[in-house]
């Protein structure tokens, strides 16, 4: 107990971690004054107040699993993502450690935890998974127009190119000869137009 106590007293006033201690009663025995105080609004005085006033109702069973691998195994500990209520009808994310706590006697005396908030991290790991998701989808329709430039419009102005050649081997006045002059600059401006975009989206 003495490694906690040390524990505690270095961050009683910790502006970023939270720290608590649940008894085997499942009733606070401690809370550092950020928990008090990011929590506060919930009860002035949380020591004796049961662990789970805080938190999300479906996260209560990730505690009670977390503590039992702690007792099962005291000299490791162990993570838990717990959301707890913001005051605003909503919830934060919050990230924790669990450690079992052991008396003089070597009888289990509770579950020391230490945690901090991460929702922001968690938010905008979802906009970045959202961003990528937009991306692949993008990706996907560049590699489909390209695709359809490449095989689907190339095919007709490629009929184009090959009808003037035709006709430019035939007997025209000098007009008609004008005429498949600009056919033939226009069709290879397009066609060069078509390789530009195939390019840029391969």
């Amino acid at each position: 107990m003495t490694n906690f106590n040390e524990t505690k007293n270095l961050l009683e006033n910790s502006n970023f971690y939270y720290v608590i201690i649940a008894g085997m009663d499942s009733n606070y025995s401690y809370v550092n004054s950020h928990y008090a105080s990011a929590f506060g609004y919930i009860s002035e005085n949380m020591v004796g107040k049961p662990y789970y006033i805080t938190m999300h109702p479906d996260d209560r069973k990730v505690c009670e699993e977390t503590s039992i691998k702690c007792f099962q195994n005291p000299d490791k500990s162990f993570p838990a993502t717990i959301r707890k209520h913001d005051g605003k009808g909503g919830y934060i994310i919050t990230q924790w450690e669990y450690r079992a706590i052991f008396n003089d006697q070597n009888e289990p005396d509770g579950v020391f935890c230490m945690g901090y908030d991460i929702t922001e991290y968690v938010r905008a790991n979802e906009n970045l998974q959202v961003a990528k998701s937009e991306i692949e989808e993008k990706k996907t329709i560049l590699e489909q127009i390209g695709w359809e430039q490449s095989h689907v419009i190339r095919r007709p102005v490629a009929n184009i190119i090959g009808l003037v050649n035709i006709l430019n081997k035939m007997d025209l006045d000098q007009n008609m000869s004008n005429i498949c002059e600009m056919l033939t600059d226009s069709a290879d401006q397009l066609d060069e137009a078509i390789n530009t975009i195939v390019r840029k989206t391969e």
